[in-house]
């Protein structure tokens, strides 16, 4: 086999490995054998293409028809979440998704928690351990820190709405990956548009950059009042970070504060 196939055929398979990371797996029928070339029932007529250039030929349309798939599959999923008219039809889609989990195993869905009208929505990056034994966002120690500093406001945790990023836990609570946020987000997306808040606070980098689609650092992106989705958007420090840092406290009250004065500018309720 000549280079030039096992170079379109890595390519392929690794085309279809990120294919099913990123949609789940699928099935492709398999090729029909192809019938002999000119070439071969004539060996004195030209022949038209190398059999690098049929491998090549074949690779680009099994590409396309693969890249086709997906777009289909990405189609039925937001026709499926533009069908989900209420926050409990979002949260069976979310439910029977294998999209949204991770690769840990036997995980709960964190769908979110909170006021259904709430005008200020708080958008963490993912649950953790105990987030995930409990099936609610931000209930361990940094949930409780994040409920002091909504007390600190005047806010209590059913005047929101609470949400992350990723509604499965990651493993080893690290970060959630690129694909992982890209699967996640258009489920988020349609949750905030059903809940249709005011304001939406971002506390962490993964949380606003996923949101912003922009690779900063926190601190340049604090301190700013962002349109999103009819709604503004700011970002803060994540209530983990908090914990680990207490420099981070005081910029965190001054973001708070800027989004208590906002969210009394707009109306918000209560």
């Amino acid at each position: 086999m000549s280079n030039g196939k096992h170079d379109v055929i890595g390519d392929i398979i690794r085309f279809l490995e990120n294919e099913k990371e990123m949609y789940g797996p699928f099935s492709i029928e398999p090729e029909a054998k192809l019938r002999p070339s000119e070439s071969t029932l004539n060996p004195e007529a030209p022949k038209q293409k190398t059999d690098k250039g049929l491998a090549e030929q074949r690779g680009d349309e099994q590409k396309k028809n693969l890249a086709s798939g997906s777009e289909d599959q990405a189609r039925t999923i937001q026709q499926k979440l533009a069908n989900c008219s209420t926050l409990d039809e979002l949260h069976s889609l979310c439910s029977a998704s294998e999209l949204l989990k991770t690769d840990l195993e036997g995980t709960n869905l964190v769908f979110g928690v909170g006021n259904p009208n709430a005008d200020l929505m708080i958008i963490g990056e993912a649950p953790g351990f105990n987030e995930d034994k409990e099936g609610e966002p931000f209930v361990g120690a940094a949930g409780q820190l994040l409920n002091k500093i909504l007390r600190a406001i005047d806010f209590s945790r059913k005047d929101v709405y609470i949400a992350n990023i990723l509604k499965h836990r990651p493993p080893d609570n690290r970060n959630p990956l690129a694909e992982e946020r890209e699967r996640s987000l258009p489920f988020l997306l349609r949750q905030i548009d059903l809940i249709s808040p005011k304001i939406i606070l971002c506390v962490g980098k993964v949380s606003a950059t996923t949101l912003l689609d922009k690779d900063e650092a926190l601190k340049r992106m604090r301190g700013k009042f962002y349109p999103f989705r009819g709604a503004e958007l700011t970002v803060t420090y994540h209530p983990a970070a908090l914990l680990r840092n207490k420099k981070w406290k005081r910029p965190t009250w001054e973001d708070v504060q800027a989004v208590r004065k906002r969210y009394d500018e707009l109306g918000g309720k209560p």
